[in-house]
Parts: structure tokens; sequence; C-alpha cells
């Protein structure tokens, strides 16, 4: 396998890395400009969830707030939906925008409307109304996905139908009964499916081990009987899921492409550190996730581990991708995309470490949490605004005399 490999480069079917902008867009500005518009506006109701999953969080932390934002306004209501924001109102709209984006049909953009406005509906304490949201966005996903599946039938477009039915059995449960936590490993195995779908597509670059995609299947499925078990009997199905969430974590390590793009230069490293930055703490997240269902005080750790320590690094391992597929802007590669990703890192061993016995240290975490988020926002922010001027032309220098 050549070291040069960039991810980046190859051209997608399923919508985990969109192909570029129809040529037509390209030689107009203005219709580019109109179709781009609404892929911003839907992606900031997403980043609204995010901003109130954040607050709640942080009130659930025990870490105090403005006035403006007592407990007893909407981020109190962000605090009692955090997990709903995070996964539904965020990740759910954002990653809803890029396969509408990919898939280019017009009922497919009413998934991410319909989940970033549940978000909202969250932070103003509707949650019957909210529920329902999230229910059509979790059923239109899964029409989204069935038109990937029908455009490219293979192991990972259908692993990514069954991360999007994942995220309709969760948001069923949520409308059946709020405040029972049996959604949380539905709406988690609909992040990881969907994930371990991008990095299963990815193995086809390397030679892969015979049996590898089955194991991976298998996972997967112990994965989601895990999650169903939970529903009856947490202790039961929390520890098959735990098991599972680390043994994904172990194939991953084995059998991702990450292990050969690590020794390339630029964003192809960036990249792989992420993803395997990512893996180690998927590990402890099933260590904690089968500990916390055997009576073990671990439950921040193995919500938190998996939720910020897996998803967020490979939000910010894809992010220098997807983000100028949705939005039709450039982000170059800097060293600076590092320091988000050791802030986080060193956030979450101060909260899942020190903080383990210590709730002041654990809100520290959660706070630095937060820090390191905003600052991975204000990097790719930046970056995009140094290209946008680098490419604003250049007035031509006054004729003299």
């Amino acid at each position: 396998m050549d070291h040069r490999t960039h991810e980046p480069e190859r051209q997608a079917l399923h919508g985990m890395v969109t192909p570029p902008p129809p040529t037509h867009l390209a030689r107009n500005p203005a219709a580019a400009a109109k179709a781009s518009a609404w892929p911003l506006v839907v992606l900031a109701l997403g980043m609204a969830a995010l901003l109130g999953g954040m607050a709640g969080g942080l009130l659930r932390a025990g870490v105090p707030l403005p006035q403006a934002m007592a407990p007893t306004g909407w981020a109190g209501h962000a605090a009692v939906a955090h997990g709903a924001l995070m996964v539904c109102g965020f990740m759910g709209t954002v990653i809803s925008i890029e396969r509408a984006v990919a898939v280019k049909r017009l009922f497919a953009w009413l998934a991410p409307a319909a989940s970033g406005a549940g978000g909202l509906c969250l932070m103003a304490a509707e949650t019957a109304l909210a529920a329902v949201l999230l229910i059509i966005a979790a059923a239109v996903f899964v029409g989204v996905n069935l038109v990937v599946v029908q455009r490219q039938r293979a192991a990972h477009t259908a692993l990514l139908l069954a991360g999007a039915l994942a995220w309709l059995v969760g948001c069923l449960l949520f409308w059946h009964q709020p405040g029972n936590t049996a959604c949380l490993p539905w709406w988690f195995a609909f992040l990881v499916m969907t994930i371990a779908a991008e990095r299963l597509e990815m193995t086809r670059l390397m030679r892969r081990r015979p049996g590898a995609q089955l194991a991976l299947g298998v996972l997967l499925i112990a994965l989601v009987a895990g999650a169903s078990v939970t529903i009856f009997s947490a202790r039961t199905g929390g520890v098959l899921y735990g098991l599972s969430l680390l043994l994904l974590a172990l194939w991953l390590g084995v059998f991702d492409i990450a292990r050969r793009t690590v020794a390339a230069p630029g964003l192809p490293r960036y990249m792989a550190v992420c993803l395997l930055g990512g893996y180690a703490w998927l590990a402890l997240a099933g260590v904690a996730w089968v500990a916390t269902a055997l009576g073990w005080p671990l439950r921040d750790a193995a919500l938190h581990a998996l939720g910020l320590g897996f998803i967020v690094s490979m939000i910010m391992g894809h992010a220098p991708v997807i983000l100028p597929a949705i939005a039709r802007i450039k982000l170059p590669f800097s060293r600076l995309f590092y320091l988000p990703l050791l802030a986080l890192h060193l956030s979450l061993v101060v909260r899942l470490f020190a903080g383990l016995h210590d709730l002041t240290w654990r809100g520290n975490g959660a706070l630095l949490n937060a820090v390191a988020i905003g600052l991975f926002a204000a990097t790719m922010a930046g970056t995009a605004l140094r290209w946008k001027l680098r490419a604003l032309p250049k007035s031509p220098p006054p004729k003299q005399g």
C-alpha cells in the first residue's frame, strides 16, 4: 500500500464523502450560492442543538452557568434532554445533511430539517412534539439510505441502512417513554455503525484478511442484540453491548487503513491520529459500559468515552473532508488542527480519571470538553476564513501618472 494514500481523494457513492459540486454550479456562482444556502440554514439548527447540548451537559456536570442560562430556562430543559440534543439534534442533523447533499433528492432534506427543529423543541420543553419530529427525521433518513443501497449494493451501504434503522428504533423508544435511557444504546449504535460503514469502505484500499468483514458483521449484530436486550435487562444487555464496543475497537485497530496512513504527511496523518485515538477511547468505553452494567459507578466514563472520545474524535478527523462538501468551502490542512484534538484528549483524561471520585474535577473536565469543541469550531472557521481571504481577487496596483 502506498503510504501516500489520501482518503479525501476517493469519490464515494454512499454519501460519507460527497462528490464535488456539479459543473453547472461551478460555472454559475449565483446558482452555487443558492444551492449552498439551504445546507447552511439547516446546519445552523444542528449547531444550535450542539450549543444547547453543551450547556445542558455542563449543568449536569455541576458547572455554574451565567444567569441568562439559568437552570429554570432553556438550559435547564437542555440538561434534561442532553443526550437527545447531542445525538439527534446535532449529530443526526449533520449526518442527514451530508447524506442529503450526496443523494441529491429534495425529500432527503426533510430529515435534517426535522431533527434540527426537534432540537429546538427539546430546548423549549416541547418534548412530545420533539419526539414526533425526531421520528420523522429518522424515518426519512431510513428512506434516504434505501436510495443509497439501491444505487450501490455493498456491505458498507447496508451497514449505513442498519445504522439509520437503529436511530429510528431509538427515537421510537424516546417517544414511548422520554425519561427511559433504553434509547441511548440504539442512538449510539446509529453513530457507531455509521462510522464503521465508513471505515469498512476504506478497508477496500488495503488487502483485507479473510473473515474480517464477517467478523465485523458478527460484532455489530452483537451490538444490536445488546441494545435490544437492554430494554428488558440492563445488566445482561449492558454487558453484551460493552463487549461488542471493546471488540469493535480491536477490529478497527487491526484492520483500519489508519495504521498505514499515520505514516503519511499532512492531512492523512492527522486523520489517522484522530481515528486511532478514537479507537482507544472506544475500547475504554466498552470496558466502562460492562463495568456500569455490573454495578460499578462508571456511567459517566461509559457515555463520554464513547460520545466524546470516540465520536468527537471521528468528527474532528472527517470534518476537513465533510465540511467542504457541505458548505462548498476549502479547509487547507494546518498543524493547528492538532490543538483541538489534543485539548479533547486532555479534557477527557481530567474528566474520566481525575474526576472519577471527585465531582469538582469532573466538572472541570466537562468545562474543558466544551472548550476543546469550541476550539475545534474556531479552528475550522478560521481556516475557512483564511482560505476565502486568500481566494479573493487582488486589486491591480494603481497606474502611475
